[in-house]
């Protein structure tokens, strides 16, 4: 009657199912993964991955991700679809647009760009990542 489950979700994320790019580590170049995936190096190119995304303090990606959840602590330069929640942690910094069901921002975090959340989202393709503005240093 009770049958262990074996969901593609459970399977996902679980914890000994983890991708790493550390810190120091320059990757070129497309990843898609089924599995969690936690970048404290650098990527250009695009994140696709089923599960849980985490950039941490020293991550940066410089393209388009797309993922079922994420915690940003770097920099991020694209758009990004989360198909559950986004936490955009204080020392975030979010060049771009968002899709997600639920977003959460700390106070802290440096976001430019649109959001849209919940039913009616656009296509992925639809949005553009808004223009870098030139900074004046003084």
């Amino acid at each position: 009657m009770f049958k262990g489950s074996s969901s593609k979700t459970e399977a996902v994320n679980s914890p000994d199912k983890l991708n790493r790019l550390v810190e120091g580590t320059s990757v070129k170049g497309d990843i898609k993964t089924d599995s969690n995936f936690r970048l404290d190096g650098e990527l250009i190119g695009t994140l696709n991955t089923l599960g849980k995304l985490v950039i941490g303090p020293t991550g940066k990606i410089e393209g388009d991700i797309v993922c079922g959840n994420a915690d940003i602590e770097g920099e991020v330069t694209g758009n990004i679809k989360v198909d559950g929640i986004l936490l955009l942690k204080s020392t975030a910094k979010f060049r771009g647009n968002i899709i997600a069901q639920k977003l959460a921002i700390e106070n802290g975090a440096d976001f430019n760009g649109n959001c849209h959340m919940g039913a009616g989202q656009p296509k992925f393709e639809q949005i553009a990542v808004p223009a870098v503005e030139n900074e004046l240093v003084y």
